[in-house]
């Protein structure tokens, strides 16, 4: 039990990292992960949204829909979870961090939008993970995204101190960068269930 626990949560940090291996929340990994301040921030908002959002969807899924066969309607009662969540973080944030509010602009409502928080909750039920997979996985896939966003930053702030060809700076050298940085993670592929065999 508890070497799954870690292939799931491992696996969704560095194998299936949602960013760079699932290629979704790619809006606000471009969008904010110009400074590593707002990259820890996003990042630390989206791994919340993502365990309350799994909390929330898992049961409703489970204790809701399936006993009255409305399982087709998994979508739009999960977007709706997701949607109330990231209104209640971005309450907190005003109210208690409103720099950290400020510095996120338009990229925290954009949560709601956020595929990547959306995809684990459905992925953690197509997968048919009990409540504490669902969990481990939804922080697994958190710490992935936050992982990203601060590697990201990193090799952004690096970016702009470079002598890029003109033709190639602004978006198209970002998106160069990510592409080596997701092929970096390839890397991992295999590395965790060789390590727990």
């Amino acid at each position: 039990m508890l070497k799954s626990l870690i292939l799931i949560l491992m696996g969704g940090v560095l194998i299936n990292n949602y960013v760079l291996n699932q290629f979704l929340g790619i809006c606000p990994f471009l969008g904010v992960s110009k400074k590593v301040n707002q990259a820890s921030g996003m990042g630390m908002a989206v791994i919340f949204v993502m365990l309350f959002a799994t909390a929330a969807t898992w049961p409703i899924y489970n204790f809701v829909l399936v006993p009255l066969k409305i399982e087709y309607f998994q979508t739009i009662v999960f977007i709706l979870v997701i949607a109330t969540l990231v209104q209640f973080v971005e309450i907190i944030l005003k109210r208690f961090i409103p720099s950290l509010h400020a510095s996120l602009g338009i990229y925290l409502p954009l949560i709601t939008t956020n595929c990547a928080v959306l995809g684990v909750t459905i992925n953690n039920i197509t997968a048919g993970y009990s409540f504490l997979e669902s969990m481990i996985s939804s922080l697994g896939v958190g710490l992935g995204f936050l992982l990203a966003m601060l590697l990201f930053a990193g090799v952004r702030s690096k970016l702009d101190d470079s002598n890029a060809p003109k033709c190639f700076r602004g978006l198209p050298v970002t998106l160069i960068a990510a592409s080596i940085v997701a092929m970096a993670f390839y890397g991992f592929a295999g590395i965790v269930e060789n390590l727990l065999a």
